[in-house]
């Protein structure tokens, strides 16, 4: 009997834990940061402008490369008649004038280039009023976590219903008229 009381008394413990665990469960949603920036007309504007700088930029860099390999081409045809300083001469030419061109590639494109930087003053205001809008529709909804499923490699299946990213968007002040990638 003694047995049987304690079998009932841990299935109960059981129920209880469950109940309370699931009752305090975090409740979750998903947002679609792709499709949502698709919809901001000044984000679109921002990327159109950052592609236009850096294929502005590209095209200078070929252009300063272009220059370097005519030196180049012209030292080739002329070394046989040079002399070694003068040789040497025109090869540092060729080195530094590449050098250059390179440090300029690194200060347009590199890690804390001027694109970079572009990037960081259009698109992070616009990034950031998109998490403060999500932030906000979190405290009001009482979600716990919020994924995006734009950047999930591990996000295999969402429901429809979990997906705020139109509240998002409202939130923003903005329509949602651009195909979903449901």
């Amino acid at each position: 009997m003694e047995t049987r009381k304690k079998l009932k008394m841990g299935f109960l413990l059981a129920f209880l834990f469950t109940t309370v665990t699931f009752g305090y469960a975090q409740k979750f949603a998903i947002v679609d940061s792709e499709y949502i920036l698709q919809n901001i007309p000044e984000y679109q504007d921002a990327q159109n402008s950052l592609d236009q700088y850096a294929e502005d930029m590209q095209a200078e860099i070929e252009k300063k490369f272009s220059v370097i390999d005519q030196l180049y081409r012209k030292y080739q045809a002329d070394a046989v008649l040079l002399p070694e300083d003068m040789k040497r001469k025109r090869e540092d030419e060729i080195i530094n004038s590449e050098r250059e061109v390179k440090k300029f590639q690194e200060e347009i494109f590199g890690q804390d280039g001027s694109l970079f930087k572009k990037r960081e003053e259009l698109v992070l205001p616009i990034q950031e009023r998109v998490y403060n809008a999500i932030e906000k529709i979190a405290a009001l909804k009482n979600l716990g976590v919020v994924f995006d499923k734009s950047s999930g490699a591990s996000l295999l299946f969402s429901d429809p219903k979990l997906d705020i990213s139109d509240e998002v968007l409202e939130e923003l002040g903005y329509s949602y008229n651009t195909q979903r990638n449901n």
